[in-house]
């Protein structure tokens, strides 16, 4: 349960959050251009795809979170 309240806490930590927005950004518009695009260009988009595209970047943001708080040694390396 302490390596989930670390990663919980690592996913609001400002050294680590810089870098996962980039991460975000890039590869959150590279995958919202593929699952989304016909429909924005369409003009198709419903509610629930707008939710799935904000999910589209939350995924890459939390990978890269958990990436930068495992490769600092979990729980343990979040205070570097």
């Amino acid at each position: 349960m302490e390596a989930v309240n670390g990663y919980l806490r690592a996913l609001v930590t400002p050294h680590l959050a810089s870098r996962a927005v980039r991460v975000a950004f890039v590869i959150g518009t590279l995958l919202f251009a593929i699952n989304h695009g016909a429909a924005v260009r369409s003009r198709t988009m419903t509610q629930a795809r707008w939710i799935s595209a904000g999910l589209t970047y939350l995924v890459p943001y939390a990978v890269s979170i958990h990436g930068q708080f495992m490769g600092r040694g979990g729980s343990k390396g979040l205070e570097q």
